[in-house]
């Protein structure tokens, strides 16, 4: 394996969901191809990119590093808007407990807060059909971990830039406040505006599920779709992380 470059591991959180499951396997794919054609471009071999999942779904951090050629260097990228429990906690265990086996590996950062998805936000809410005098609020999944509430406030900021216009923020749950609130909030602060959610989300199941249920009058698509091209700023970020972390691979 002297030379070859290090697998590229993408780990999502994982979801039950089938639409969820397609828009996130399609990333995959796009960043598949992405990172093939770029090496055969430089006359270079291309990694292995192989996709599992934290929770819900397999295989399952370990089972995906296992099945890679045990002397592969491995670049972990999690596919996670956030830095949170799931990458401070879950993920950067696995990561040790491979390296203690003898296995390199490393692990990237999370794909957010990064200006790039504040513009992939802005088009799901222009997609939706905000107007001018909507209150739009950013739906966020929601951490116990402040680290990662902290990196979900950016994101805000980062898509109130994107967008020239205030930005308020729901948690669909951990920390508050929670995005019905926010809902409320928002029709008692204009009662005659329109309430739009952004959701800051990466693709269709659960979370999604809950902030259509919140009360908003018009909910905007997550990052993925099932049914749609996937965003070429996802594939950008993700293929960045792997380049930084890879560096430090040597």
């Amino acid at each position: 394996m002297i030379g070859h470059p290090p697998a590229l591991v993408g780990i999502s959180h994982g979801t039950s969901s089938g639409e969820g499951r397609a828009a996130v396997r399609a990333l995959h794919e796009a960043v598949a191809a992405a990172v093939a054609s770029r090496s055969a471009a430089r006359g270079e071999a291309a990694p292995s990119v192989r996709l599992g999942h934290v929770d819900v779904e397999q295989p399952d951090v370990p089972a995906t590093l296992a099945g890679l050629d045990a002397e592969e260097p491995v670049v972990v990228v999690p596919l996670l808007l956030s830095a949170g429990y799931h990458v401070h906690v879950d993920l950067t265990e696995a990561i040790a407990d491979a390296s203690g086996s003898g296995r390199q590996v490393v692990l990237a950062g999370a794909l957010g807060p990064d200006d790039r998805l504040a513009a992939v936000l802005a088009r799901r809410l222009d997609e939706a059909g905000v107007r001018p005098d909507d209150i739009v609020v950013l739906s966020v999944a929601g951490s116990s971990d402040g680290r990662a509430v902290r990196d979900c406030r950016d994101m805000a900021g980062r898509l109130a830039a994107a967008s020239a216009r205030d930005i308020r923020l729901g948690f669909l749950s951990a920390a508050e406040p929670l995005l019905p609130d926010a809902i409320a909030a928002a029709r008692a602060d204009a009662p005659d505006s329109r309430v739009v959610v952004a959701s800051y989300l990466l693709a269709p199941g659960y979370f999604q599920d809950l902030a259509a249920r919140a009360g908003a009058d018009v909910v905007a698509r997550p990052l993925l779709v099932a049914d749609g091209p996937v965003p070429g700023e996802l594939v950008e970020i993700v293929v960045e992380r792997y380049d930084v972390a890879a560096a430090t691979l040597g």
